[in-house]
Order: C-alpha cells, then structure tokens, then sequence
C-alpha cells in the first residue's frame, strides 16, 4: 500500500508534534472552496465500500486517536455519512472494565478487529491503554516500550491476514481546545459533552504531547501507518482524512466477485 500524503508519517521518523502545523489547510482557502470535495470524497467512499464488503477479501481498521475535543466523533459522522451500515462498525475504548483489565492489554482490541469485507472504527483504541498510563505512571518507561513493542507485532499479524490499517492522530493546538471546551460550556445543550476527566487531563497536556511524540515516532511501519492530520479546521480533517481512505481503498483494486447464477437465465 503506498499513500501519497504531506501528513504521513514515515517509518521511524523522528515526530515532535510541537513542529508540526495544527492549522494547516492543504491550500484550500476556505470551507466553502473545499465542501465539494468532501461531497465527491463520500460518494466515492460508498461505491468503493460496496465492492469491499462484497469481495470479502481484505479488512479495513481505521485508528482514530487525539486530544480531548479534537473531533473523533465528528470525523466519524462527517466522512462516513454515505457508508452503508451493514459493512461498517465503530468500537470506542474507554476506561477497562473489570474484565478487561485481567486480560493481556490486547485483548479488548483484537475482539474488535473487523472480519474480511468490513470496516471497523477505532474511537480511541489500543494506544490509549499506553498513553494514559504512562501519562500518569501507571506504567514504567520499560512497560511503555515493551507495549509499543507488542502494538508493532500484534499490528503487522493483522496485516498478514489481510486487515489495512490506517492510523490518524488529529492534531490540534491548545488554543484550540480551550475554544471548543468553552463553546460546550456556553451552549447548554452541549453540556452533556463535558466531563470532569476531560477537564482533568487537560492540566497534563505537556505529558501526552510527549507521549504521543514517542508513539508516532516508533509505531508507523508501512503497512500500519500515522497521519498526523491537522485539526484546527475541522472541514479541512474531513478533507485531508477521507483524501486518504479514498487512495487507500482504490489502490487496492478490488472487483466484485464472479456471479455464481446466470442472470440473463433468470425468468421472474
């Protein structure tokens, strides 16, 4: 799978996200100018969908991780609108339950990992059960490695049977946050999004920047990349994220499979 993009991440590239842009617009100059992109972008998506779920032959996982308020669920509502419901699920990975906490790491995420001709949203994923406990040293710096290390293996085993992974860390600046954190508290009726965790962690900003340096910087293999998706504008994440799905699902060429009755035999 080769991808052209300026947010790729190539393998064992040196990432501080303090250097890259959280604003960037790929040279569209306003939402409006690239709103028919986003139109073309999801009919494509749905058509491309259609002979992915019928030619069962390969998988699609889409990681979808980022700061509070950096638009995972917006993402998922704006590019996949047109994605027929049958061929697409979202999993969303909170805080380990009970259960999921006797198990290996893992283990709540392999259970989620879609079958051949289905796609499969991670809001939130594997990565989380890294970063938030080295964040707050839950887990060594050695524990930390040694994850990332079992994250390396347990991804390169779904992509020699058949699952593409596509990975976006959705990027956007502080400033930015306060914005949106704000917006909730100013509007009641986003309330509900609001809770005292997100409110909580924002006082360790520094902490998952830093981690999630190290994250990109050794977890983007060519057959499980990072895109480090500008997130600032939320139309142009919609853009820069579904430009990407697109490439990924044509290049893989796929055909819908042979018909197993003579159509033009039929008589109704």
């Amino acid at each position: 799978m080769k991808i052209k993009s300026p947010h790729l991440i190539k393998p064992n590239a040196h990432v501080r996200l303090s250097k890259k842009s959280t604003s960037d617009t790929g040279g569209y100059k306003s939402e409006e100018a690239a709103a028919a992109i986003l139109v073309k972008h999801r009919k494509q998506l749905a058509d491309l969908q259609d002979v992915f779920y019928a030619s069962q032959t390969k998988a699609l996982l889409i990681v979808l991780q980022g700061m509070d308020t950096a638009g995972k669920d917006g993402t998922i509502s704006h590019i996949f609108s047109g994605i027929n419901p049958q061929g697409c699920d979202v999993a969303s990975f909170k805080v380990p339950t009970p259960l999921e906490s006797r198990h290996d790491f893992l283990w709540r995420a392999h259970a989620q990992v879609p079958p051949r001709g289905m796609i499969n949203i991670f809001n939130r994923s594997h990565y989380e059960d890294v970063l938030s406990p080295r964040v707050h040293k839950i887990i060594t710096d050695k524990v930390m490695r040694r994850r990332l290390d079992d994250i390396n293996e347990f991804e390169s085993m779904l992509a020699d049977n058949d699952v593409l992974i596509l990975k976006f860390y959705l990027h956007i600046s502080r400033d930015e946050q306060t914005r949106r954190l704000q917006s909730r508290i100013d509007d009641k009726q986003k309330h509900w999004k609001l809770s005292e965790a997100d409110l909580h962690e924002r006082k360790f900003w520094p902490q998952y920047i830093d981690a999630y340096d190290r994250i990109l910087s050794t977890t983007s293999p060519k057959h499980a990349p990072w895109f480090v998706i500008p997130a600032d504008h939320k139309w142009y994440r919609n853009i820069a994220i579904s430009t990407i799905l697109v490439e990924a699902l044509q290049s893989l060429k796929l055909k819908f499979p042979n018909p197993t009755v003579d159509a033009s035999a039929i008589k109704l």
